[in-house]
């Protein structure tokens, strides 16, 4: 089979012929159908001391399972978040990370809504909406983001505010909901908000703060880092959360099946829109990363095997 790899920190990406994998303990062995692509997988080629496997989410069908899988068979369609190698014609995908995908979706639907659909949701959820209250989306036209925007609406947000890297990226952002569209070089922000979900992290985190109204909260989920000064939080009394899937996912699986859920159940309803900005091959993943490292894509950025 195929798979992507790289040898050195930074890159590059290549593809090359390895065995298929065998399924362990409670593992479901998939092919492949669609490959998400997501930016903390992009900064670990950049930025991790030695390389890692390109893991991430995957959607395609079951072919084998491991001793002690119940809930799954060869031909069910799933998708999930692979830890290994996941930008593969297969890949390993554990049982308590996999969910089916419904009849009438595809995997580039199921790649583009639950995982970054889970971290938008679950972000949302920290943020504890009240109905009415104002919302701030950095990073509205990602992944994550253009669902965080549709999301926070289906919640009963008075305004929503998109916050975006490039004014280019402003009738996508209200195409998905948001009221007003900011840019994060204007020189300001427009109404303060009662709640901001950020994906970006770094020295956007201060400008973010600073957009809220006093007790107001901030969600910070990004793999970014940033730091903020703790009398900017005593002045407005606002605070600030961390918000990390992985230990939902790890600690509370109940929370985690309930969210992925209400995902689908929006998506049939026709309430939440995935949208994906491109789908490129295998031996195209270097373009892939190219364009979330860019900040150019519009929605999900998708591998098809």
């Amino acid at each position: 089979m195929r798979r992507v790899r790289y040898d050195s920190p930074g890159g590059p990406l290549f593809v090359e012929e390895a065995p298929l994998p065998v399924p362990g303990p409670g593992e479901l062995l998939v092919r492949a159908e669609a490959i998400g692509v997501t930016l903390p997988v992009v900064r670990k080629v950049a930025e991790a001391a030695e390389p890692v496997p390109l893991g991430g989410e995957i959607a395609g069908q079951v072919t084998a399972v491991g001793e002690g899988v119940t809930g799954f068979g060869t031909g069910d369609r799933v998708t999930g978040l692979c830890f290994g190698h996941g930008y593969a014609d297969f890949a390993l995908l554990h049982e308590a990370m996999a969910s089916p995908v419904p009849a009438d979706a595809s995997a580039v639907d199921a790649v583009a809504l639950v995982r970054s659909g889970l971290v938008a949701l679950g972000a949302l959820e920290a943020a504890r909406p009240e109905p009415g209250e104002a919302a701030l989306v950095t990073a509205a036209a990602s992944g994550v983001g253009q669902l965080a925007v549709q999301l926070a609406r289906t919640r009963g947000a008075g305004r929503v505010v998109g916050a975006v890297s490039d004014p280019g990226k402003a009738d996508f952002v209200r195409g998905l909901g948001a009221d007003h569209v900011i840019s994060y070089g204007d020189a300001s922000w427009g109404t303060p908000v009662d709640y901001v979900l950020d994906a970006v992290g770094g020295e956007l985190l201060t400008r973010a703060l600073h957009a809220l109204v006093p007790e107001g909260r901030l969600v910070a989920y990004s793999s970014g880092g940033g730091a903020i000064q703790a009398y900017d939080l005593l002045v407005g009394a606002k605070s600030v959360i961390g918000f990390q899937m992985a230990r939902i996912a790890r600690g509370k699986p109940e929370l985690y099946e309930q969210w992925r859920e209400e995902l689908w159940r929006l998506f049939a309803a026709g309430e939440l829109r995935p949208l994906v900005h491109g789908e490129f091959a295998l031996e195209d993943a270097a373009k892939a990363h190219a364009e979330i490292e860019g900040r150019s894509n519009l929605g999900k950025v998708v591998l098809i095997p």
